[in-house]
């Protein structure tokens, strides 16, 4: 055991002998069950002049200890900020006065106490009486470094919270941008409604489920990758409008914008396509901005990201062309754009089409350069199993996927309301599945019934809600604005 680790045993154990200290004088904090306050560290430090000399109560945690003889002054932290206690020994009496040396950094504690002003002229309490509520048995890192370790910042979010202020800020601001998303939708008619997470059938898109065995029906059942098909059904049923906001679950890579439980919302709407989703989509991103940072310009990791809308748009195929140099409106056969695709370096994959072809050129070479907010639209029916095909090119299909910061923060698309070609197109993705393609879609009968019954024309709309708050958070991973990312646990790491 090192000189340091030996310091610190000694030092968690000085703690546990306080507690045994306490509880012999029968000042056991952690059979207090309550503690009535009547005022938080910022209400007091903005409402100065009304409360001066007033009795107030606050709780809080321990941040810092200073002492001077007959007088110490502590900081006090709680939900709202910090406020300094200032406890005097003839003001608290001489045993309270001697029991706070067994209180320590960390500690939760209530006060009541006068509201003042110190010489310095910073706005304190006057304790009259302090109550120990809880007793900290662990250490806070010291003050001036911080949590730092990002690890450990992510595993012991507690403590992260406690010691860096900012984060609590962020996760503030993220229960704001979704109370505006939500917001938005109610002022507009659409419904929120909740639909399973058990699914027997992992649909409504291209991603690798989560399994799970249901003891008692002795199936297998998935977490759910979107809860598409299920809103679709309930505008089948006469619903106009209708989301839902929730957790998703996909079995696939971890990354600074990837994390296998998230946040997304969907939104269905009626006798509308996907053109209007594109207006709802920048319209509804463009009132969260301003409802929660006050304006559509907003900075982002040292750039500026213009939110105000309409934004940029621009088909698949013309940006493969701005960003590639390759046209597909020329190139007609799979074989021709297999070609291309070996030409320009793409891994060449089974049963690769020209529409495959198109997608994986568009990731490779056009992502990178939508740091702007894109929409790029028309994507091939290959890799949109659940999209209308366009009219005037049936290769392609009504959708569109909206980018900021090069990330795919929305797709939406017309939907596709003709049971006969959604069947068709489910027994393909069916093909591919038996190919080996593991997010390949399922085949759902149920929702083809649900097409025969009628659905009218629709437009759909997925946002992922944890990738635009990253943005308008400005964070640089998903892991920061997600209170317990997924982590491995320690014991099971190398």
């Amino acid at each position: 055991m090192s000189g340091t680790e030996e310091n610190l045993s000694e030092m968690l154990m000085m703690r546990r002998d306080k507690l045994k200290e306490l509880t012999e004088m029968g000042k056991n904090p952690f059979l207090i069950e309550k503690y009535e306050y009547t005022h938080h560290s910022t209400t007091i430090k903005d409402n100065f002049e009304e409360l001066e000399g007033k009795q107030v109560s606050v709780a809080g945690r321990i941040m810092s200890r200073r002492g001077h003889g007959k007088a110490s002054f502590m900081d006090l932290q709680d939900s709202q900020g910090k406020i300094q206690i200032f406890v005097k020994l003839d003001a608290v009496g001489e045993e309270a006065y001697k029991n706070i040396g067994l209180l320590d950094i960390g500690d939760i504690i209530g006060v009541n106490g006068e509201v003042f002003k110190t010489k310095t002229g910073e706005v304190s309490i006057r304790a009259k009486e302090l109550t120990l509520l809880s007793k900290s048995l662990q250490i806070l890192p010291e003050k001036f470094h911080g949590l730092k370790d990002q690890d450990l910042r992510y595993r012991q979010r507690y403590v992260d919270l406690i010691v860096n202020p900012e984060v609590k800020e962020t996760f503030i601001l993220r229960s704001k941008i979704i109370k505006a998303v939500r917001e938005y939708l109610d002022d507009r008619d659409f419904l929120e409604v909740d639909t399973p997470i058990l699914n027997t059938i992992a649909g409504g898109a291209n991603a690798r489920p989560f399994v799970t065995h249901h003891n008692t029906l002795d199936i297998d059942m998935y977490l759910r990758i979107a809860n598409e098909l299920y809103l679709k059904r309930l505008i089948v049923g006469g619903f106009e409008k209708v989301y839902e906001m929730g957790r998703m679950f996909r079995n696939e890579g971890m990354s600074y914008k990837h994390n296998p439980e998230f946040t997304n919302i969907e939104l269905y709407q009626a006798y509308v396509d996907y053109e209007d989703m594109m207006v709802l989509t920048e319209k509804l991103i463009a009132y969260v901005a301003e409802k929660t940072l006050g304006g559509t310009k907003i900075d982002y990791q040292g750039k500026e990201i213009d939110l105000t809308p309409p934004w940029r748009r621009i088909s698949m195929i013309d940006a493969i062309k701005e960003y590639a140099g390759v046209d597909f409106n020329t190139i007609d056969t799979d074989e021709e754009a297999i070609e291309i695709a070996k030409a320009k370096g793409l891994e060449i994959k089974p049963g690769m089409k020209r529409g495959n072809v198109i997608s994986e050129m568009f990731e490779e070479f056009c992502e990178e350069h939508l740091f702007q907010p894109t929409f790029v639209t028309h994507h091939p029916v290959e890799i949109s199993p659940l999209a209308k095909r366009n009219p005037e090119d049936p290769r392609l299909t009504n959708r569109f996927e909206a980018f900021i910061n090069t990330w795919e923060i929305a797709n939406a698309f017309s939907e596709l309301n003709d049971p006969i070609d959604q069947k068709e197109r489910f027994l393909e993705q069916a093909r591919q599945r038996e190919a080996g393609d593991a997010e390949a879609h399922m085949m759902d009968m149920d929702f083809v019934n649900a097409l025969e019954v009628g659905l009218p024309p629709t437009g759909g709309l997925g946002i992922g809600i944890d990738r635009l708050i990253v943005i308008l958070t400005n964070q640089p991973t998903i892991r920061d604005v997600i209170l317990f990312p997924t982590m491995k646990p320690i014991s099971e790491e190398e």
